[in-house]
């Protein structure tokens, strides 16, 4: 249960990331990755296994900042290629960054999620966790059952079209 929470919180905020990111840098405001929810489950995916993986950095935070860094940026990889090889669309390319691999991650990105990931062990998800321990099984289960059918009516959407503008449902600003 815990686990599934924050999947689902950091996959919001990180959503919210992306759209503050994109505000900021006059980048494309339409990235999001669920049809229905307002949901980025790299970001979800990412924070939970830095989560799992952080006690093995004992308290030690450059150990802490090169774990959050190398397990985002493997999140980060593998979900590309799923977006890219099985549904079909990508999400986003960083070939014109420098230290990238083909596009899919890159050392500047790398670095930033490194940086996030200390703030996410140490302030972030401490905060968060008393929450979602709190959240009744019931309430649970239903989003649960909302994130998977998003996520797969969201998945055939894109494998179909093969196109990601089929997930868009706001726009913020001008057009990406």
């Amino acid at each position: 249960m815990i686990w599934f929470w924050s999947f689902v919180c950091y996959s919001f905020l990180g959503f919210c990331l992306e759209v503050l990111f994109a505000w900021a840098t006059g980048g494309r405001r339409d990235r999001k990755c669920m049809v229905v929810l307002p949901l980025c489950p790299v970001y979800g995916l990412g924070a939970v296994l830095i989560l799992y993986l952080a006690p093995l950095a004992g308290g030690n935070l450059l150990l802490l900042f090169g774990i959050g860094a190398a397990a985002s940026t493997v999140v980060e990889y593998g979900m590309a290629l799923w977006y890219e090889k099985i549904l079909g669309v990508s999400f986003w390319d960083y070939s014109a960054l420098k230290g990238n691999l083909q596009g899919k991650v890159c050392i500047p990105f790398s670095l930033a999620w490194g940086i996030l990931a200390l703030g996410l062990v140490r302030w972030v998800h401490p905060g968060i966790l008393p929450v979602i321990a709190e959240i009744p099984v019931g309430i649970t289960l239903s989003m649960l059952v909302l994130v998977v059918t998003d996520a797969l009516v969201s998945a055939v959407m894109l494998r179909r079209t093969g196109d990601r503008d089929c997930l868009r449902w706001y726009r913020f600003g001008r057009a990406g």
